[in-house]
């Protein structure tokens, strides 16, 4: 007789996450998930974000709208639909009702950037402890996904957090200071993260995000 699978709840979740795991199904259709544990691992420090000066600008530019967990749903579904060059996607729909879920619980956070009204892109991801894991981010307009990421630094840093698990490493975030470390490397410095305290801040002031855009500008010519 063969034995039924454990269903895959909210709890499990933050339970893998917090061992080093995350989950991903093999396509959008896809009705199963399967647990990833890189070798190497993924991790964007947050005291060496490279932030470029054109970008700087564009953040504190005002010309887009940027703020957190005011639409999770549809950052999840933005993240999850087709894209040039990204026509199908890990994000099925179990894993929609589980993260959406977990939102609801206080452990997933979005970024919404908006223009003009209109939501243009955005990411996700889960918080435990000092450690935030990025999910998946996407981007309807040039820089809107930049944006998000840099307000998801400036966030992470006000807040006391230590750890920015990008969980694979890419060209796009390679630009922005992402590295890869070995797996003992990060389960060491997860570990440490998961159990201090930080802050998610749901608001964050002009001030508070030009005094963190302008140090991690001065950290990036330092």
């Amino acid at each position: 007789m063969s034995r039924r699978a454990l269903p895959i709840t909210p709890e499990l979740v933050l339970r893998a996450y917090r061992a080093g795991l995350f989950p991903m199904a093999e396509s959008r259709r896809s009705g199963r998930l399967y647990w990833l544990d890189p070798k190497m691992r993924g991790i964007l420090p947050l005291d060496g974000f490279h932030l470029p000066r054109r970008l700087r600008r564009t953040v504190l530019s005002g010309r887009f709208e940027v703020t957190a967990d005011t639409d999770f749903p549809a950052i999840l579904a933005g993240c999850a639909a087709p894209a040039p060059g990204r026509e199908d996607s890990w994000i099925n729909t179990e894993i929609e009702d589980l993260f959406n879920a977990l939102h609801r619980m206080g452990n997933a956070h979005s970024i919404e950037v908006r223009q003009e009204g209109e939501l243009v892109g955005g990411l996700y991801g889960i918080r435990l402890g000092a450690a935030f894991f990025g999910e998946s981010m996407f981007s309807r307009v040039s820089d809107a996904s930049k944006v998000a990421l840099v307000h998801l630094v400036a966030r992470l840093r006000r807040g006391g957090f230590t750890l920015l698990d990008t969980q694979f490493l890419n060209e796009h975030l390679a630009r922005f200071g992402a590295m890869e470390i070995p797996q003992a490397d990060y389960r060491s410095r997860l570990a440490l993260a998961v159990d201090r305290s930080a802050t998610w801040l749901t608001k964050l002031s002009s001030e508070e995000l030009s005094e963190e855009v302008d140090a991690l500008r001065a950290s990036t010519l330092g």
